[in-house]
Order: C-alpha cells, then sequence, then structure tokens
C-alpha cells in the first residue's frame, strides 16, 4: 500500500502539505481533489520519485511497476501505433533482443525470448494497442499516421494510450479527459472501470469521478483529508459540515435561490418530457451540494444582452463544410432566445462544423441560411486562447473592450474569474491553460452576447469554476449551443439535444443516458455486422423457436421479478427524499433550537441516499445477467 505519514511538502516559499498522513490499499480507486496549486500534481509528482518529502515518511511497495501519462510529445516521424507500442518498455526490451538473437542465429535465447513474450501478453500487443486507439477516435488509417501528423490534443490521447497499454500496478491520471469528446470519454470511463490495479485520479470532470472512484482524498488547508465515497458523496459530507458555518449558509441559501428561480422556468415543461425532468431532478440533486461550493473563489454572471431578436438564425436545407465538400447537409434548425441546445455525435461527426457556421467562421454552400442584424455572437473555442496578447495583462485586454469603464468596475468584474489583486495586472504569458481560458472567458461575458456557442468550455477549468460556469448558464436569457464532454454542464445547462450523424442534424428525443446507450448499440450493431458477414445461421422452425423463447421468459423471470421489487424501493426512498429536502428548505430547521432534528434529518438523507445508491447498483448487477442470458441464448 502507498502510506504517508507526517508528510512535508514545500515547493519554493509554498507549504503544500504539513503533518499530512494517508493511505492508499492496493486495488482501490482514489480520486485526489482541491483548489488549483494545493499540490495534487506534486503528491503525483511525489510518488513517480520525482519530488521528496521535505519531513516525513512516504512508502511505495517495491516492484510495483507505475503507469502515468507523459505531458510532452515530440513532432516524431514514427507512425502512432508503433508510437504507442514504445509505452511497453519491457516489451520493446524483449522484442530487440529476440531480433538480436535471431540475428545471431542462437536458438535457445530465442526460445527463451519467445517464452517471455508470450507471458506478457506480446503476441497480442499490436492488436491491444489498436483497441485502445479505436477506443480512444483513431480510425485504422490514422494508426499508420507519423505522430508529427497530429494536433497537440490527438497527441495527449496518444501519450494517454500508451499509458493505458502498460501493464502496471498503479496508474496515476491527471485531467485525462482533456482533448476528449463525450463517445471517446464514456469509453475511456469503462476501460479505467475495469482497471484491475491501484488508481489515483485527478479530473475536474465530476461526473467522470463519480463513475470511476470509490474514495476521494481532499488536499486543503496542507493536509490530505480522506473521505469514503465517490465526489459526490464528498461533496455532500463536507457540504453538511460548511452548513454550520453562518458564513457559508448564507452563501449557500443565494445559491440555492438562484437554483430554485431556474427550477421554476422548467417545472411545466419538465411534465412534458422526459428529458426535462431528468434534468429537473439532476438540479434537485445539485441543490443539496450547493453548500460545498461555498468557498468558491470564482462568480460570474452574463450581462443581460441589449437585444432579444426573434429568431436569431434560421436555417433551411443548409449544407455546410470545406472546400465545397458538405460535412453536413439538409439543416433545418432555428435559433430563438431561450433555446438551450446541446450537440451530441461521435467525433468527427460535424460538431464544430456546425459551432463554427453559427459563429460565422464558415458559409454555407447552398440552402437559406439568415441571421437577424442584431444578432451579437459570444464564441468560445480553444483555439481563441492563441488570440490574448501574451505581453498584456488582464485588464488591459478588457479595457480595449470598454474604454470608457472604470478601472475599477473592471477589476472588480475580472476578480469574479480568479483575476483578484496583481493578478489583473500581470501579464498573459505565463499564465496556465486554466487561467487563460478563465479569460477568454470574462471577455466573451463582457460583451453581453445573445447568442453563446460554447465549444468544450470546461478544458483545463477545474471544479469551482465549472460550477461557477453552470450557474451563470441557468441565467443567461438569450440561445446557447454547447458541445461538451462535461456531462454535468450538459445536464444542467441544456433543455434539448441535437443529434449530429451521417451528415445530417435532428433533435434527439433522449437525455445523456439515452445517447450512451445510443452509442453502445451502434457499437453492437457493428460488431455484429462484422462477425454476420458471410455467415448465415441456421433456420430455427417455428414450434422450436416458441420453445426456446418460453424458456428464456422461465429463465429470466426471477431476475425480472427481483427488479420490479427493486424498483418499488428506490421509488419510496425517492419519495421520502422529497420529503426530507422539504424539510431541509425550512430555515426554522437550522435555528440552534433545532439543531438534534437537523441532525437527525442530514442522518435520514445521508441513509437514505447510501441505500438508494446501493439498491441501483444491485439493479444494474441483475440487468448485466439478464442481457448476458439473453445474450447466450441469441447464439
Amino acid at each position: 500500500m502507498i502510506t504517508l505519514n507526517s508528510a512535508q511538502l514545500i515547493r519554493g516559499s509554498k507549504t503544500l502539505l504539513d503533518e499530512a498522513d494517508l493511505t492508499i490499499y492496493p486495488g482501490h480507486k482514489v480520486g485526489l481533489v482541491g483548489a488549483n496549486g494545493t499540490g495534487k500534481s506534486s503528491l503525483l509528482a511525489l510518488i513517480l520519485g520525482q519530488l521528496s518529502l521535505d519531513k516525513g515518511d512516504f512508502s511505495l511497495p517495491s516492484g510495483w511497476q507505475i503507469a502515468t501519462v507523459a505531458q510532452e510529445t515530440p513532432a516524431l516521424d514514427v507512425s502512432a501505433l508503433e508510437y504507442v507500442l514504445d509505452g511497453d518498455r519491457e516489451f520493446r526490451q524483449l522484442e530487440a533482443k529476440l531480433t538480436k538473437a535471431q540475428n545471431d542465429n542462437d536458438g535457445n535465447a530465442i526460445a527463451r525470448l519467445h517464452g517471455q513474450l508470450d507471458a506478457i501478453g506480446g503476441y497480442a500487443i499490436r492488436a491491444r494497442a489498436g483497441t485502445l486507439l479505436a477506443g480512444l477516435g483513431f480510425s485504422e488509417a490514422e494508426q499508420s499516421k507519423p505522430v508529427k501528423h497530429f494536433s497537440g490534443g490527438w497527441r495527449m490521447r496518444l501519450n494517454l494510450a500508451q499509458a493505458l497499454l502498460c501493464r502496471s500496478d498503479l496508474l496515476l491520471l491527471d485531467e485525462p479527459t482533456n482533448h476528449l469528446d463525450l463517445d471517446t470519454m464514456y469509453w475511456l470511463e469503462g476501460w479505467i472501470k475495469a482497471y484491475q490495479g491501484t488508481l489515483i485520479l485527478i479530473s475536474h470532470d465530476r461526473d467522470f469521478i463519480d463513475a470511476i472512484v470509490d474514495e476521494i482524498v481532499h488536499v486543503e488547508n496542507h493536509k490530505l483529508n480522506y473521505y469514503k465515497g465517490n465526489y459526490t458523496s464528498f461533496e455532500r459530507v463536507r457540504a453538511e459540515r460548511m452548513a454550520q458555518q453562518q458564513v457559508a449558509y448564507e452563501r449557500q441559501q443565494k445559491e440555492r435561490a438562484h437554483m430554485q428561480s431556474f427550477v421554476d422556468r422548467f417545472r411545466y415543461k419538465a411534465s412534458k418530457a422526459k428529458q426535462a425532468q431528468s434534468r429537473l431532478k439532476a438540479l434537485e440533486r445539485m441543490t443539496e451540494l450547493l453548500p460545498s461550493k461555498a468557498d468558491n473563489p470564482f462568480y460570474m454572471e452574463f450581462r443581460k444582452p441589449e437585444a432579444l431578436p426573434n429568431p436569431l438564425v434560421t436555417m433551411e436545407k443548409v449544407a455546410v463544410g470545406y472546400d465545397d465538400k458538405p460535412v453536413l447537409d439538409q439543416v433545418q434548425l432555428n435559433l430563438v432566445p431561450g433555446a438551450r441546445i446541446g450537440l451530441l455525435g461521435r467525433n468527427g461527426a460535424g460538431k464544430s462544423t456546425l459551432i463554427k457556421l453559427l459563429a460565422e467562421q464558415l458559409t454555407p454552400i447552398q440552402g437559406h441560411y439568415e441571421a437577424n442584424p442584431g444578432l451579437n455572437i459570444g464564441y468560445f473555442a480553444q483555439h481563441q486562447i492563441e488570440f490574448l496578447r501574451l505581453e498584456d495583462t488582464p485588464l488591459e485586454h478588457l479595457t480595449r473592450l470598454a474604454p470608457n469603464a472604470r478601472e475599477q468596475e473592471l477589476r472588480d468584474f475580472l476578480g469574479g474569474f480568479g483575476f483578484n489583486g496583481d493578478m489583473a495586472l500581470s501579464k498573459v504569458a505565463p499564465f496556465s491553460g486554466g487561467e487563460k481560458a478563465r479569460l477568454v472567458l470574462a471577455l466573451l461575458v463582457w460583451q453581453k452576447p445573445n447568442l453563446l456557442l460554447l465549444d468544450e468550455p470546461t478544458n483545463h477549468l477545474d471544479l469551482e469554476m465549472r460550477h461557477a460556469l453552470t450557474m451563470a448558464l441557468q441565467g443567461f436569457e438569450g440561445a446557447m449551443v454547447i458541445v461538451s464532454h462535461d456531462r454535468h454542464l450538459l445536464r444542467l445547462s441544456c433543455s434539448d439535444y441535437y443529434l449530429v450523424d451521417q451528415g445530417k442534424v435532428a433533435s434527439f428525443s433522449g437525455d445523456l443516458e439515452d445517447y450512451h446507450q445510443w452509442l453502445l448499440d451502434g457499437a453492437k450493431a457493428d460488431k455484429e455486422q462484422a462477425a454476420s458477414t458471410n455467415v448465415s445461421k441456421p433456420s430455427v422452425d417455428k414450434k422450436q423457436q416458441k420453445r426456446l423463447e418460453a424458456e428464456l421468459r422461465q429463465k429470466l423471470a426471477p431476475f425480472k421479478k427481483e427488479q420490479t421489487k427493486l424498483e418499488k424501493q428506490q421509488d419510496k426512498a425517492n419519495q421520502r427524499l422529497g420529503e426530507l429536502e422539504t424539510l431541509l428548505a425550512d430555515t426554522s430547521l437550522y435555528e440552534a433550537d433545532n439543531k438534534p432534528q437537523l441532525t437527525q434529518v442530514l442522518k435520514e438523507r445521508t441513509e437514505l441516499t447510501q441505500a438508494l445508491e446501493e439498491s441501483e447498483m444491485q439493479w444494474l448487477e441483475l440487468q448485466e445477467q439478464i442481457e448476458e442470458i439473453e445474450a447466450q441464448a441469441a447464439q
């Protein structure tokens, strides 16, 4: 196991850890969270042996193989596939020794090395590497292209593939979802869930952390605070502690009021659409998390647009693409104030192409496209960070947009984005990727857009800034179109989804869980089609078919009966949780005289939530067994 005892870690003049203790057991999956600059990445560097403690003890099991993602990728001529194989140093060493033994005609060495390669799975390693690359979005043709052919984001995917290919006891991942799209992130989530070793994960994607880890280590006040459960559980426990502090409580009430006004706007719609109902449930869950955000250093709010013309954009049978080659065709889309659209679709399907059309960076190849004269576009994309003037300060950037505004007004505004004090007067050049992204967002917000286009806005943003952005989007009065792999942001910001697939853009009637199932169904169909090529199934007579179907129903009956029982339990638990939320909304409950009742309500809510999560896990396990039986019957 990994242990730190009375650990002190100092970088320059800053103390990151002081008298910190931590134990991580083999096979456990741990999420490492905390504000930027508290020492999360430094802790990974300590584990990798790149740093040493200034005081205290650190131990790591001897012989453990550690895999991590390289942060730099040179522009190499080697192919993507071969570059990924380079990540397994033991395989490469054995491969080189085998080549030498064959050149020397050393039969004994050749036989021994073949045995060693077989023991580490060396004969299947190219197939494994190809599967990893396919999962991360590389086509078969792209796997043969040189590394230098790919952009920075795609090279980071290659580094991630290297780390995943390695046979490791400990996997260290620092923001692995940056530069990934939603379908690739779903794939990565599934891969990491199946990983058998010990995992330490740093991520600013709360849904991703929730799905993978079962323990949280929070870096705060130079300590490593351990919490059992996923990120949502951690927030709940921390929120309950902070709710007892008056300052935190007041901030919590303000944010709850903000959230409630948003829920009220969607209550009628929620009664008519499954997607809106799902979103309403997510908003209800979010309210109980808000107290833990009371110490959020960021606050942003979209300024009221100068005008809200209707419609903002009209499209009829539009085709758009590059070099007169359409990527999307027959697009029919009208954007009106209040539209809140999330774009879904596989990598390369054309989501960013549609965003660029709306941003007026591409012109239609054909069809009718009309933008209202009063349209004011706010467009955020990662490449826009490159247009910041590195020698200028955040204040100078904003002053160019508002030359007549008072300096104090501009500095107050920048403070909500984390540019406080001297930082507002510092050159942009040394800023981190997250700080530059925050500045671009600040400049965008200041300009009072009535159409907001966000293409992966959360890359490099930490959890606190993502929360501030999500809260601000809920108060935005114009239209918005979002492409993001951050499911939490999409779920809480979008009321409609559009699917971009096979050159078309169409309304998607489901929610994000339905989209995930759509991806799984598509992958399954592709496999079945490949497997059935030139293979015909033997015919089965109708009488035998009915008998087989009856036998299948009999086999599945006890599983489905247990699922029904669990669903009834979940309904009762959700009903009671709603009653408890009503109690917690009563401000009198927080008075000193009612402290015993508050403690009891919080305790019951925690127990009910845990029981509900366990029930849902049992239901999913039963569903997996049902699907396995159905798959066997179909063979």
